[in-house]
């Protein structure tokens, strides 16, 4: 069975400070770090054969304490979190509060509606996949990013269990079989820190 887990990242300022993240950056906290360690507890004794993050540092960083920065990786803009537009930066108050608020709202302003990041993360993710010797692999995201890529392959009862029982707190990891350029749903990881 080829494996494909996708990560979200660890705690940033940004979280921290309740801002709209998307493209822009900020660094990991100290907590996201632990929570990245605590992922790393969690892939110790998984073989990855290629590694990905997004272009964010905070991606970056949460992949290479992840996995003791055992080996190299590759970058991608395509796994990039969903664009807010003018929004980036500003406080997490203003996100819509209304069914497809954030399609009416963000792709109005520069950013990405959740079709748009749904389909990006999917070629994105496929392309990783399709590639040679690529059985298992670890991909650095983000929250919106993941949640738009697994809307791909898991129904909404899925989704509303996932966020029912704790939703994408950073540093979740997504399990997925992969074959024949599709995509299942296997588990939903949640490593713990340690206090």
């Amino acid at each position: 069975m080829r494996v494909f887990y996708l990560m979200r990242h660890g705690q940033t300022l940004f979280n921290l400070r309740r801002k709209i993240q998307g493209v822009s950056d900020s660094p990991l906290t100290e907590l996201g770090i632990k929570q990245a360690e605590a992922a790393r507890e969690y892939f110790d004794d998984i073989e990855f054969d290629y590694l990905y993050a997004s272009t964010s540092e905070r991606a970056s960083d949460t992949l290479e304490i992840a996995t003791r920065n055992r080996m190299p990786y590759t970058r991608l803009k395509s796994i990039k979190e969903m664009n807010f537009g003018i929004y980036e930066g500003e406080s997490e108050d203003l996100n819509p509060k209304w069914t497809d608020g954030y399609d009416m709202v963000f792709p109005r302003v520069g950013g990405e509606s959740r079709e748009d990041v749904k389909n990006r993360m999917r070629e994105a993710c496929i392309g990783i996949m399709e590639q040679d010797n690529h059985n298992t692999v670890l991909a650095v995201s983000h929250a919106g990013a993941c949640l738009h890529f697994l809307r791909n392959w898991a129904d909404q009862e899925t989704i509303d269990h996932i966020f029912a029982t704790g939703g994408f707190a950073n540093c979740t990891i997504l399990k997925f079989a992969y074959d024949d350029m599709k995509f299942e749903f296997l588990e939903i990881i949640r490593p713990q820190v340690q206090v």
